[in-house]
């Protein structure tokens, strides 16, 4: 099965593009829903997360995301510490929902494929991209986050140029229509490649 990677900073769009290809009748795996489904789901990543940050890490059994992202936002080895927990699990669930899958391709989500130097496990990436200003307007409208809080992820981020030499296709995601018809164009060339 072909594993397509489609990833972008935050606020650059992967989730609309990613029902784009799902208009298209190509299943996506979007890893940061399934990431805190998992989260909340399994006891093993509970029982670890509680160890790594404290009771504080779970209110009334659901995971507690503000307490979790305070706690990380300043402190990197956290970060890997919790990714270390999550991440194989959340590996083992995108290999068991594949297997289910039948379609020419598969796409999965993910906005750290190169942050985690994950692209390996990908035949193509495809990388989004928006202007600066857009993808701030947006995650402030989505979030209510502040433009600081939000300037700061996206400072933690590889940038978009650095994503874009990385990549195999990019979709410019300024105006809708036309990220859409980018899309199409990449499903097609996909199809061609695979045949």
């Amino acid at each position: 099965m072909i594993v397509v990677g489609l990833t972008g900073g935050i606020g650059s769009g992967k989730t609309t593009i990613g029902k784009e290809f799902q208009s298209f009748g190509i299943p996506v795996y979007i890893a940061d829903e399934e990431a805190k489904a998992l989260m909340n789901r399994s006891k093993v990543i509970k029982r670890k997360l509680i160890q790594l940050f404290g009771k504080s890490a779970y209110k009334d059994d659901i995971l507690n995301r503000p307490y979790l992202a305070s706690k990380i936002f300043n402190d990197k080895q956290l970060l890997v510490k919790m990714n270390a927990i999550v991440h194989p699990k959340v590996a083992s669930h995108f290999k068991r929902w594949l297997k289910k899958q039948e379609s020419p391709y598969v796409i999965k989500e993910a906005a750290i494929i190169f942050e985690n130097n994950m692209e390996n496990q990908y035949d193509y990436i495809i990388t989004v991209v928006a202007d600066e200003d857009l993808r701030i307007e947006r995650v402030m409208h989505r979030d209510n986050a502040s433009e600081e809080k939000i300037k700061a992820i996206i400072e933690n981020q590889l940038t978009d140029d650095e994503k874009v030499e990385k990549s195999d296709f990019v979709i410019v995601n300024n105006d809708l229509n036309v990220a859409k018809q980018q899309a199409t164009e990449i499903h097609e060339s996909i199809l061609k490649k695979i045949k």
